[in-house]
């Protein structure tokens, strides 16, 4: 008789080309880039109009995700000083950005 040692990990599944849900903007996001890391849960994004806004990562996003420079991202203007500061309300993997480009979405 062997021993049986439970696997500590289960294996990560390949999707393949399973379709998955592409999160498109709403009314008042906009798409954008990810600049610069600043800090304190903070950074610079250059947005598809024009204008480069700091941004805040919330709370919810903060526990479940990493950002790094040159992620695209979908951010929330504030009401007040819009041009310049926003949050981030969704960071896209790399499949969902090939499939915004396939779509004419997004230009990069």
């Amino acid at each position: 008789m062997g021993f049986y040692r439970k696997p500590r990990h289960k294996k990560k599944q390949n999707r393949g080309d399973q379709p998955f849900r592409l999160r498109l903007p709403r009314e008042g996001e906009l798409f954008g880039v990810v600049r610069e890391l600043v800090g304190g849960s903070r950074l610079f994004v250059n947005c598809e109009d024009g204008k480069e806004r700091l941004c805040r990562i919330p709370g919810r996003i903060r526990m479940k995700l990493w950002m790094r420079s040159g992620d695209i991202v979908l951010i929330t203007p504030w009401v007040v000083e819009s041009d310049e500061k926003a949050d981030i309300a969704y960071r896209y993997t790399r499949p969902q950005v090939e499939q915004l480009v396939k779509k004419g979405l997004l230009r990069i």
